[in-house]
């Protein structure tokens, strides 16, 4: 059944104008490039490397450990320079290669050679997904081969491409969109040869006119794909709002995608498939959105991973005045940064850079009842008595209300009059949930 909205959720300033009429920039390193081991959901890469070894673009440097790891693929030619633990925009530090890059972008054998994907085995597209490193770019990192290669293919009854982008401020897949929908309509097809009973739906905001248009007009003679448009709201992009806007099914915390029958992969993950598939070029890049007031020149970059956060700033023009806030990735779900000197992964999606931080200024007071926050859930939680229980530590208490399900979106601290730290306060209940989990 397909809807254009789904409840509760938050309309907001996008900031979107600041970028999302400037062309994809490529930027090409300069200094060394770290790349961290950890840059996926699961088992961190292990080094297949030394220190002293020559590398080129395109060779697999670190090994997925598990079935649930990926690969990490050099994006650069040059010398490992170190092995060790490097700080990650999260706040932790990660097992790392360390690579001097030599300025000559010498490459595997291969690297780039177009591919007939026609005679390709499901197995085969499988593995070369695995082996290209792919995982998925709108922020979670669940390594794609594994989202791909569910219990039983003819249980899959839809391919959703996320194309909402809700994000205020991010405009990296809108640019994708425009500038290279041949690809991503391609590697729908690829995924599709997985799953013989499947449709394909590019699901898109009405804020996006252009994209809508013409990726509309690529599928246009296409049976088994079409081109969905949803009403503009935050968190439209979110998996389980996405499946339940694009197809009138649920999941929930205990699901994934493939119990409601459906593989969902966003724009740029749908692009690195085909890239990895028809023209034999692992992941190595990311398409990175530098904007906000304090950035001089806000747009876009195709960035080497690895690549430093500093020189995406320098890149931009560097900052206009002294940014109060920078933050990886977007302003609802995003990282808050101390440092700049941090690689570019395969889920890093912008850097924003804002003169004042409204948040830590906005006053904080004790609950008004108001009930905002339930009326703005996508889940339909309620935040208030999350709340109560999170700030006495009452686990047991969190779970009863169903506060797992909680996955951070960030509109009940949007919308909260009283300023109240709503969000912050049920990850870390749900990291300590989650902690006692393990142990036991």
């Amino acid at each position: 059944m397909w809807k254009a909205t789904f409840g509760g959720g938050v309309h907001m300033y996008d900031g979107k104008e600041l970028t999302k009429d400037k062309p994809t920039t490529v930027l090409l390193p300069k200094g060394e490039l770290v790349f961290p081991m950890q840059q996926h959901i699961g088992a961190p890469a292990r080094p297949v490397v030394a220190v002293g070894d020559q590398v080129l673009v395109g060779q697999k440097i670190g090994e997925a450990s598990a079935f649930v790891s990926a690969n990490v693929i050099c994006s650069v030619s040059g010398t490992v320079k170190a092995i060790e633990k490097r700080l990650t925009v999260t706040g932790a530090t990660c097992d790392s290669i360390v690579v001097e890059n030599d300025g000559e972008y010498k490459s595997v054998e291969g690297f780039g050679e177009k591919r007939d994907v026609t005679g390709l085995s499901k197995q085969e597209i499988r593995q070369l997904v695995k082996e290209a490193g792919i995982v998925g770019m709108g922020g979670a990192g669940f390594p794609t081969h594994v989202k791909l290669t569910p219990k039983r293919d003819d249980a899959i009854d839809f391919v959703i491409v996320n194309g909402a982008e809700c994000e205020p401020y991010l405009t990296s897949d809108y640019r994708m969109m425009l500038e290279q929908p041949e690809k991503i309509v391609g590697g729908l097809k690829i995924i599709l040869s997985l799953f013989e009973k499947a449709k394909g739906i590019i699901l898109i905001e009405d804020n996006k006119p252009e994209a809508i248009a013409k990726l509309s007009e690529l599928v246009k003679d296409e049976t088994r794909i079409t081109v969905k448009t949803a009403k503009t709201k935050y968190p439209q992009g979110a998996e389980r709002q996405i499946i339940n806007v694009a197809t009138g099914r649920k999941i929930n915390s205990a699901m994934l995608p493939a119990d409601a029958g459906c593989v969902v992969n966003n724009i740029d993950t749908v692009i690195s498939v085909y890239m990895a598939v028809a023209e034999s070029t692992p992941l190595i890049r990311r398409i990175v959105t530098v904007t906000g007031d304090a950035i001089a020149e806000p747009r876009n970059f195709s960035v080497r991973t690895g690549t430093q956060y500093s020189e995406l700033v320098e890149a931009a023009g560097g900052f206009k005045v002294t940014p109060q806030k920078v933050i990886s990735g977007g302003p609802m779900m995003g990282l808050a940064l101390f440092d700049l000197n941090l690689p570019i992964t395969k889920t890093s999606s912008a850097l924003l850079a804002f003169a004042k931080d409204d948040a830590a200024a906005m006053p904080t007071s004790a609950c008004i009842r108001c009930g905002r926050c339930v009326a703005a859930c996508p889940s339909r939680l309620v935040p208030q008595k999350m709340m109560e229980y999170a700030e006495n530590f009452e686990n047991e208490g969190f779970i009863g209300i169903d506060g797992m399900e909680c996955y951070e979106c960030g509109t009940c601290t949007y919308v909260c009059p009283a300023g109240r730290r709503l969000t912050q306060a049920f990850k870390q209940t749900r990291r300590s949930i989650l902690d006692e989990r393990r142990k036991k």
